[in-house]
């Protein structure tokens, strides 16, 4: 599986966030062509400091041809689009193969 992995930073108002993440931008994701996975956790630190990250998000394809497809689909610009109404704080988004060793 090919991998986009979105890495959220810790926003100002968290509830504000999550609720915009969970309600408008997860549903543009779902809608993503040739979406195989889909899953989404909150970050914690070990010592229960605030971590750098709010959240990781993780969009899987088949291949990377079927990623890139749907980013460049009116639906993965929806989603690009959609960011600038949440992740003000940042988001780092990377690519690649997913690696299984267990």
């Amino acid at each position: 599986m090919y991998v986009l992995t979105a890495s959220y930073a810790r926003p100002e108002d968290p509830e504000r966030f999550m609720t915009h993440f969970r309600e408008v931008h997860t549903p543009i994701v779902r809608r993503f062509p040739g979406l195989r996975h889909l899953s989404w956790s909150l970050c914690e630190s070990a010592d229960g400091t605030p971590p750098p990250h709010q959240l990781i998000a993780r969009v899987g394809f088949a291949d990377r041809d079927s990623a890139l497809e749907a980013l460049a689909s009116p639906v993965g610009a929806e989603a690009v689009k959609d960011l600038e109404n949440f992740a003000t704080a940042g988001v780092q988004i990377d690519l690649g193969e997913e690696v299984v060793e267990l």
